[in-house]
């Protein structure tokens, strides 16, 4: 038998308006709950990637794989996902999982709004339900709760701040993202031009609709040849993916060029060489590792119907989730973490 547990009492929210919930507080009772899984065997929690095989993702299962080592008396904890960032492959994914009778299932989502419907059915067959970078589900009853690792128009204005910095203020500049369903990718990117355009006039923003490059190293890399034949004047690039400012570097680098900023959602590891060497400017992110241990923490917790609240530390060792906000269904961490050249001059990459 399922755990008897109480849904998260949430404010509904639109996903534009997260930025203003970083000063709520609360906390979250999960209700009754017991030691075990189903028939007293370990708690199952499955979460499932936006895509499989790439760099970033594989670091995320490096944090489910550490959370599952922790707590293995209580939790059979692992990650899967699609080998495409396809949002037809996550919901039968899930469909699978619900089918499995997992006690959680914990999503990244392609495309929040279509994942939804299957992610209620999930809790209306007694699961557990976990997002992140999927706040317009917030307030529904698709999910119980969405982890944000940092307040969405804030790490979209740090991407403006590199990239205005970078490009001296002036010059045309153009957009990526992995898919114009992401979210979180649209969420930055809207803050960022308007920080751009109430504090840097003189850049221009050549093409208001972002192009997509489907967090794939070849279409970065396809893209960033495309961008630079179309955009002759181009100044400045900034996307959402490691893919797109991965791909970006390898363009530029080719053609020896170091006249375009690149500015690009990345990992240390990934963009630590072209950081060094020029071809990028700066770059932004956060330790995927702890964002999936975050996520698998709340929904130990729930299942074992303890207490989320704001304030609380959810244990991961390098931080980012060691005083968390609780807004309903909303948990805010704050991992930004900036990327510059020289910081990693001496070749060791944190992850």
């Amino acid at each position: 038998m399922k755990l008897a547990r109480s849904r998260f009492i949430g404010a509904s929210v639109t996903a534009l308006a997260v930025s203003a919930l970083v000063a709520g507080c609360g906390t979250v009772d999960a209700g009754g709950g017991s030691a075990g899984g189903e028939d007293g065997d370990k708690f199952r929690i499955v979460t499932v990637s936006k895509v499989e095989g790439i760099t970033w993702f594989q670091r995320m299962s490096e944090g489910v794989d550490m959370f599952n080592d922790a707590y293995g008396d209580e939790v059979e904890a692992y990650q899967t996902g699609p080998a495409e960032g396809d949002p037809a492959l996550q919901v039968q994914i899930v469909e699978d999982l619900i089918a499995q009778n997992v006690d959680a299932i914990i999503v990244v989502p392609n495309d929040p709004i279509g994942i939804g419907p299957v992610l209620e059915r999930a809790r209306e067959a007694g699961i557990v339900v976990g997002v992140t970078e999927a706040t317009q589900l917030v307030g529904t009853e698709s999910i119980d709760f969405d982890i944000e690792s940092f307040d969405n128009a804030d790490f979209g204005v740090g991407f403006a701040k590199g990239l205005a910095e970078a490009m001296g203020g002036e010059g045309e500049y153009v957009t990526s993202v992995g898919n114009l369903t992401s979210e979180s990718h649209l969420l930055w990117l809207e803050a960022a031009n308007n920080y751009i355009a109430e504090n840097h006039p003189d850049m221009v923003l050549v093409e208001p609709t972002p192009y997509e490059n489907n967090n794939d190293d070849q279409q970065g890399r396809e893209l960033a040849d495309e961008l630079l034949s179309t955009y002759p004047n181009l100044k400045g690039y900034l996307t959402t993916t490691p893919s797109g400012g991965s791909g970006m570097a390898s363009a530029l680098r080719d053609k020896g060029r170091t006249d375009v900023a690149n500015v690009s959602l990345t990992l240390p590891s990934v963009a630590g060489p072209d950081l060094e060497d020029g071809y990028m400017d700066f770059g932004q992110g956060w330790d995927p590792a702890g964002w999936g241990w975050a996520l698998n923490s709340v929904a130990l917790s729930i299942l074992k119907g303890e207490t989320v609240a704001t304030g609380d530390d959810l244990a991961w060792e390098l931080g980012g989730y060691e005083s968390i906000v609780v807004d309903g269904q909303l948990i805010l961490g704050n991992d930004i973490q900036p990327y510059i050249p020289g910081q990693f001059s001496d070749g060791n990459y944190p992850f």
